[in-house]
């Protein structure tokens, strides 16, 4: 598991922008628990990886930020700004040309 999450801790803001351009607006344990439920629960992602990165992508003008009032408690939903949308493309255009060329190193054959 440790492996695991440090092969995508650099994937984080990714996996985070993806959701929320899929879902349009989400609170951190809601993409916790998405992630979870993706990958059979393969990937436990942690607040303290969760909360740093989205404050992070907030600060840089990727992510809105709606403070909501749900059963006497104070929620934040998080957004995908314009610039965010922009980003969530590059990100996954990125993350697509990582994937192809990790496939071709796994599938080398030895010649």
């Amino acid at each position: 598991m440790r492996k695991q999450q440090q092969l995508y801790k650099g994937s984080l803001n990714a996996i985070i922008m993806k959701l929320l351009e899929q879902n349009g607006r989400m609170y951190g344990y809601e993409i916790t628990q998405k992630v979870k439920e993706i990958t059979s629960g393969e990937m436990n992602l942690t607040e303290g990886a969760l909360y740093p990165a989205l404050h992070k992508m907030e600060a840089d003008g990727f992510l809105d930020v709606e403070v909501e009032k749900v059963d006497g408690r104070i929620r934040k939903y998080y957004k995908l700004t314009e610039i965010g949308i922009k980003e969530t493309d590059n990100k996954m255009e990125e993350l697509r040309n990582f994937i192809r060329n990790m496939q071709n190193i796994v599938n080398l054959k030895l010649t």
